[in-house]
């Protein structure tokens, strides 16, 4: 798909690159490490089809967090709400994204929500299959029809990189089966979880999946329903409550759209009705957010009144 650039577009990007000199990249990760902290793209994808950009968008990045709301959109339309939530709860929590202290002092020890790691790895244990392959399979088949692209795969690099220094995600699978949340092997799930949060697209692919949340999950370019509504409205009102980590509510004030990031530098938005939003931008805040993506929002949506509040 053709998206055309657009100067106005690249004024922004220009004025939020200033920004990237005062976060860092996720290092902790290492082959997240090796990304260029000034980097900064937006792709803005219409219901018509249309799309406009700046940077370089054809980019490619790892979804990281962002996965949580593709694969918790996947589990809701397998299993079902009660099923899921369940096992999950709703509820925002001001404590970081890899936290465990909430589950020690909850009864259940059931994750907060969906958005935090520990709950996140309780969706993923959710998706249905024999193996870890046909469900990584299942996940992959379902993030092609959203992005329009069967060519869409995990970065094995990266899925690597994560699989050997996810030993606090190690921690949350045994506390969790330990309280009978998860019951499967837990360098299986890990595994599994590793190549999810490793799939890759670029920034014009990200727009395109914001635009079928924004559109309560048609397509926005043949219309077909890939995600119900209701579980469109529920992967939203999630990325409004808890989407930017413990930064949820002051992006939610002064931004005001569903929006989800990752620790690659990712931001997925989707501005209900009007347009899907994919933002690449590696250099990091203090909150694990992309700190020119972040920039660049403000000012997008305060110029053109983008707050669904």
């Amino acid at each position: 798909m053709l998206c055309r650039t657009s100067d106005e577009l690249q004024r922004y990007v220009e004025t939020s690159k200033e920004w990237t000199k005062k976060g860092k990249v996720a290092d902790y990760i290492p082959a997240l490490g090796k990304e260029d902290p000034d980097d900064l793209s937006i792709a803005i994808h219409y219901p018509n089809g249309e799309c406009v950009s700046a940077g370089d968008i054809k980019k490619k990045f790892t979804l990281q967090s962002i996965s949580k709301v593709i694969s918790l959109a996947l589990v809701l339309m397998e299993n079902g709400k009660d099923f899921v939530f369940d096992r999950v709860g709703m509820e925002p929590t001001g404590d970081p994204f890899n936290s465990i202290s909430k589950l020690e002092t909850m009864a259940p020890a059931k994750p907060l929500n969906p958005m935090i790691n520990a709950g996140a790895l309780v969706v993923t244990h959710m998706i249905n299959g024999d193996s870890t392959e046909e469900r990584l399979q299942r996940l992959l088949s379902f993030v092609q029809d959203l992005t329009n692209d069967q060519s869409v795969t995990y970065n094995k690099e990266v899925a690597q990189s994560e699989y050997e220094t996810a030993d606090l995600n190690r921690s949350l699978i045994y506390f969790l089966k330990q309280h009978g949340m998860i019951d499967e092997d837990v360098e299986q799930l890990i595994d599994l979880y590793s190549k999810q949060c490793s799939i890759e697209m670029n920034c014009l692919d990200l727009a395109r999946i914001g635009a079928v949340f924004a559109m309560d999950g048609a397509d926005p370019q043949t219309g077909k329903q890939l995600i119900p509504s209701d579980v469109s409205r529920i992967c939203k009102t999630f990325m409004v409550t808890c989407g930017m980590y413990n930064a949820s509510g002051e992006f939610a004030i002064k931004i005001g759209i569903p929006a989800k990031s990752g620790v690659s530098g990712g931001i997925m938005g989707s501005v209900p009705g009007r347009f899907g939003i994919g933002i690449f931008g590696p250099s990091l805040d203090e909150k694990g957010n992309s700190i020119a993506g972040i920039r660049l929002l403000e000012l997008l949506s305060k110029d053109y009144q983008l707050s669904m509040f």
